[in-house]
């Protein structure tokens, strides 16, 4: 016997009449050169027609891809629905990557229409004579009139005067494809990650829940997230869906840019990666001042140092919530929220539990395999590959043969991640598979040792890596990157002391002297986190 309910499509075009409805006045603002350009959900969601209508007249089909290359931007929002609801996909280009990387995403994905910013056009002239599916290029402007030289060039602003708005949405399936991200590329070539619009808004509703990010109509945010980084965190269709304030960082911007936005458009919730705040930090104990009217940051993308998290505590008064998420997973997994039991913790209890990846959000489901693939027990020390399941987790690859290993025979997919679970349901990400250092057959967590090293007051950032040892399998290196001025607290001797002698680790985990190298920089990938693929590179070649 089935239930007698509607059966309401899960789809981005309900969202966008939400908007309409509901969010007329709403404001979208987007750093530019010249100040902040500002717009409302209702001229938004006129856009966005006249956008559909554009693209129709292109030539534009259902299923067929069109991406972007773009910064944070009003204009990326038009783009993040156009294109979904007119049924075709929209395929979000990572703005950092090198000319080989982006000539095999466009060929894979068989990209029709590029939308770039004109700040980043130049990087696509290379690249489009090896991409010869792409029919057109479309340019967004920030007051620049010149052209690049790109297959049937169109200034966006023209592109969209070109048609008329469509009248009619289509209907679309909610299992219907909309959108296309690719996963970083660590080991071979990106993955291709396909979403529906049943997982997008399905996830959309998950990010407005109280214990997740908690996004509401109240809200201001500000969308430091890359959007071409896993839609970007969900967070542009939340402020669409609930009516916030969606606060766009624009070009390239710098920490003063970002405390800018915060304080001139009363920013209360904001998005970024570990480093971000990093440098934030620095700049405000730099230059002073405050994070008002910040109420809250979701961090993720790598684990959350304790100090960072400390230090926003304490000197900003602003907590930082840890998120864990993947490509595959849209990319929302978990959120470090304290459970009810813990209110009256210690403090020092209370950090412990903030600073694991968190629990669940409702939708996904969690479990650790051992390597023989039995479930492991949730006890806070058992540790094996983490797999996942739920409505917005990918159930293969796009136009990728021998995906099957990436997912159980029961189809839960494998995250990479190596992790433990505990009684309370609270993730521990122990290491990436292949970032766990094994010394002597026991296992080290470089993910613990970079957080017990960037604890170190005269540490700005730390990371660490494996290299080949004779004897012992692998040992660990620590790249140090010193605050100002305090290069002299960080001789090797220091640091192993200050590595053992709070007991987090034992003799034989802590690097050798020779192992502790202190350097101007870490490497860093496209969206932001440590790369340790060039880390190692550069050790191997000294």
């Amino acid at each position: 016997m089935h239930g007698l309910i509607m059966n309401y499509p899960l789809t981005l075009t309900s969202i966008l009449h939400r908007a309409r409805d509901l969010f007329a006045d709403g404001e979208i603002a987007t750093r530019e050169p010249g100040g902040v350009h500002r717009h409302t959900y209702g001229d938004f969601y006129h856009r966005v027609l006249r956008l559909m209508g554009a693209l129709k007249a292109a030539g534009v089909k259902p299923g067929d891809r069109v991406a972007t290359f773009a910064w944070n931007r009003y204009q990326h929002l038009e783009l993040y629905f156009a294109v979904p609801c007119l049924g075709a996909v929209l395929h979000m280009l990572n703005i950092r990557l090198s000319t080989d990387q982006l000539t095999y995403l466009i060929n894979h994905a068989e990209d029709r229409m590029i939308f770039v910013d004109e700040s980043l056009a130049d990087q696509l002239a290379p690249v489009q004579e090896h991409c010869k599916g792409v029919e057109r290029f479309v340019v967004m402007r920030e007051g620049g009139s010149e052209t690049f030289g790109l297959r049937g060039e169109t200034e966006y602003e023209d592109f969209l005067a070109s048609a008329q708005p469509v009248t009619e949405l289509p209907d679309l399936d909610e299992n219907t494809a909309c959108a296309l991200c690719y996963t970083s590329g660590t080991t071979g070539n990106p993955k291709g990650a396909l979403y529906s619009h049943r997982a997008l808004y399905l996830h959309t509703m998950a990010v407005g829940q109280a214990d997740v990010m908690g996004f509401s109509q109240q809200d201001s945010a500000l969308v430091f997230v890359p959007m071409f980084h896993v839609n970007g965190w969900g967070l542009p269709f939340a402020g669409v869906m609930y009516g916030g304030k969606l606060v766009f960082p624009g070009r390239n911007p710098q920490a003063a840019d970002v405390v800018d936005l915060i304080r001139g458009e009363e920013v209360t919730f904001a998005a970024g990666v570990p480093t971000i705040w990093m440098m934030i930090d620095q700049h405000l104990q730099q230059h002073g001042g405050d994070l008002k009217p910040l109420r809250r940051i979701a961090c993720g993308g790598s684990a959350v140092p304790e100090a960072l998290m400390r230090a926003y505590d304490e000197r900003y008064g602003v907590p930082i919530v840890q998120l864990w998420g993947m490509t595959e997973m849209s990319p929302l997994g978990t959120v470090s929220r304290l459970k009810r039991r813990l209110r009256d913790a210690s403090p020092a209890e209370q950090y412990k539990a903030r600073l694991k990846a968190g629990i669940p959000v409702p939708g996904i489901e969690m479990r650790i395999e051992g390597p023989d693939g039995a479930i492991l027990p949730r006890d806070g020390e058992s540790i094996g590959e983490l797999v996942v399941r739920g409505p917005w987790v990918i159930s293969n690859y796009f136009k990728m043969e021998g995906a099957g290993k990436s997912f159980t025979e029961d189809g839960w997919f494998r995250t990479g991640d190596v992790a433990a679970l505990d009684a309370d349901g609270y993730m521990r990400i122990a290491d990436r598979v292949k970032d766990l250092i094994k010394s002597g057959g026991e296992w080290i967590s470089s993910v613990d040792m970079e957080n017990a090293l960037m604890a170190h007051p005269a540490v700005a950032e730390a990371a660490v890596v494996a290299r080949p040892d004779p004897k012992w399998d692998e040992r660990p290196v620590a790249f140090l990157v010193p605050r100002p001025g305090r290069e002299a607290e960080l001789a090797p001797a220091a640091v192993q002391e200050f590595l053992g002698g709070n007991g987090d680790f034992a003799k034989w985990q802590v690097p050798y002297a020779e192992d502790i190298h202190l350097i101007d920089a870490i490497p860093r990938t496209s969206v932001g986190k440590f790369d340790k693929k060039v880390l190692r590179r550069q050790f191997d070649q000294a």
